[in-house]
């Protein structure tokens, strides 16, 4: 049976997504029976982010009156881990990189001897990193039955170590390695240790940059990094490690890979990878299919820092748009859901969630 919406609520979404916006600069259209606003492309003089579209911008507590009294459903992106000392991939300063795809990575040894050699060095950022205020403020909201589904674009599981349940982890997890011959699926920290064994004295001298490349895939959002710079608190098997960038997913900045040991499926000897979902690889359909249904089932869609930049989320975004569910967006900047929200909170995730927290508990 198809949900049906309250009329009312659907009314004053749009009431409120209109009454910052100048008369002169809306305009309607009719998508499949659904009147749509769209705000023209024209700068908006109380937005910093002229020349884009824009949401209407809004604080806190215009968030929490637009959510008050409905079924959440929270995606989250990086944005939301940099609180938690891990950097994201589009926030401001960020370098830009070049993550490797699934071909590539399915190209060879070599190119998996890059990725893992990468990956061990800056491993130890993603397995020490803890949930933040942020991450706890989401899961509290679950707890009380207010977000009552929680979609992560984000692979470093912070999520459900602060409690959150239940969690669709988009991209998967990083914690977790499978063998792309048998399917067999293990823990990460098991192949940390065989890697460090193999590779004892890998990292003990500064290895030179890449510049910023990187090889899993993680989307965007917005929040004030730590102090970190990026720097990595890796170490090597031998006590000692070079300061290197990382990104999300913890992959270190890393050139020169030659000599690194690759370490095989303990049950059948195949290749390894993170179970993660890499640029050009598609999400398994059940899961993309779960996530609809999440957004079918909920009453507005809060969006907690990404910039939507990849198609992965977006999607999501849209599908709530059609479906007259108002999506509510805490990001730092600009993002490519912006003309399809009713408020843009540009501020820190924990700051605003913790806010939200404490207004919607």
């Amino acid at each position: 049976m198809r949900h049906r919406r309250d009329p009312e609520r659907t009314d004053s979404w749009t009431a409120a997504a209109l009454s910052s916006v100048p008369a002169q600069r809306r305009r309607f259209r009719t998508l499949v029976g659904v009147t749509a606003v769209v705000i023209e492309s024209t700068v908006i003089a109380a937005t910093p982010r002229g020349g884009s579209y824009c949401a209407p911008l809004g604080g806190p507590d215009d968030a929490a009156r637009m959510l008050a009294g409905r079924r959440l459903l929270a995606l989250t992106g990086a944005g939301l881990s940099t609180d938690s000392g891990i950097p994201d991939y589009r926030g401001p300063g960020s370098p830009p990189r070049a993550p490797m795809t699934y071909d590539e990575f399915v190209s060879g040894p070599r190119a998996q001897q890059r990725y893992w050699a990468r990956s061990h060095l800056g491993w130890r950022r993603i397995g020490l990193a803890r949930p933040n205020a942020g991450h706890r403020a989401l899961a509290a909201l679950q707890r009380s039955g207010v977000v009552t589904e929680l979609i992560t674009q984000n692979v470093d599981g912070l999520h459900r170590q602060a409690g959150s349940q239940p969690v669709i982890d988009l991209h998967g997890r990083i914690a977790e390695v499978i063998c792309l011959d048998c399917g067999g699926v293990t823990d990460r920290s098991r192949l940390h240790e065989r890697l460090s064994e193999l590779n004892p004295t890998f990292g003990r001298s500064p290895a030179k940059s890449t510049g910023g490349r990187s090889p899993a895939k993680s989307t965007g959002g917005r929040s004030p990094a730590k102090s970190t710079g990026g720097r990595s608190p890796a170490m090597s098997a031998g006590g000692r490690s070079p300061a290197v960038a990382t990104a999300p997913d913890g992959d270190a900045d890393l050139e020169d890979t030659e000599g690194f040991q690759l370490a095989g499926c303990e049950g059948c000897g195949g290749r390894l990878k993170p179970h993660v979902v890499l640029f050009g690889e598609n999400v398994p359909r059940e899961r993309v299919q779960r996530c609809y249904r999440a957004v079918d089932e909920a009453e507005a869609l809060l969006v907690a820092g990404s910039s939507l930049t990849v198609m992965s989320g977006l999607r999501f975004v849209r599908h709530a748009a059609r479906r007259t569910i108002p999506v509510v967006i805490v990001n730092r900047g600009i993002t490519r859901g912006d003309p399809l929200a009713a408020v843009h909170v540009d501020a820190g995730c924990t700051e605003v969630l913790t806010r939200l927290a404490d207004r919607l508990s």
